[in-house]
């Protein structure tokens, strides 16, 4: 999807005055109602050809099991599948991780994903880059949902120890 501008500026059209950033909102909504996604993780989506890479969370690589055999990985991909499914998705550009993939802020009908999948369980709040999902993974930690009713390893720890 070709990335838009928003200029803030008001336009007049009869005695209605409409903001340009008004009508971008709404074309940028109608064009991501198409939006081709799929989910490659639970944290990494493809949408109309770009890689996203989800903002201030890290999700459980697709390999990764708990140390009680629960498929953390495999459950995150399905519960952002989830949170995806029929809605319109848009992600604001964040910049580009250092495997040029381009973080995004994405959301789903509006709501922010990243904070549904730390909530959920399904990802940790990836604190190294941000302190954006902190209180949801609290929640998490307490509500003991996903990765939190689970003994599983953090996916940053995983990761060191699964690449040697």
């Amino acid at each position: 999807m070709a990335r838009r501008r928003m200029v803030l500026k008001q336009v007049e059209m009869g005695a209605t005055q409409y903001s340009a950033l008004s009508i971008a909102a709404l074309l940028l909504a109608s064009a991501s109602a198409a939006a081709q996604v799929t989910v490659t993780d639970g944290d990494t989506i493809h949408v109309n050809g770009t890689i996203y890479r989800l903002w201030g969370i890290d999700a459980p690589e697709m390999h990764q099991a708990c140390t009680d055999g629960w498929p953390a990985g495999i459950e995150a991909k399905l519960a952002l599948e989830q949170l995806m499914a029929g809605r319109a998705i848009t992600c604001e550009d964040r910049g580009h991780d250092r495997y040029r993939r381009t973080i995004g802020l994405c959301r789903a009908n509006g709501k922010d994903v990243q904070a549904r999948m730390v909530k959920l369980g399904m990802a940790w709040a990836f604190t190294r880059y941000s302190s954006d999902y902190i209180s949801e993974e609290k929640a998490a930690i307490q509500a003991r949902a996903g990765v939190h009713a689970h003994e599983c390893e953090k996916a940053w720890d995983w990761r060191t120890e699964h690449r040697r």
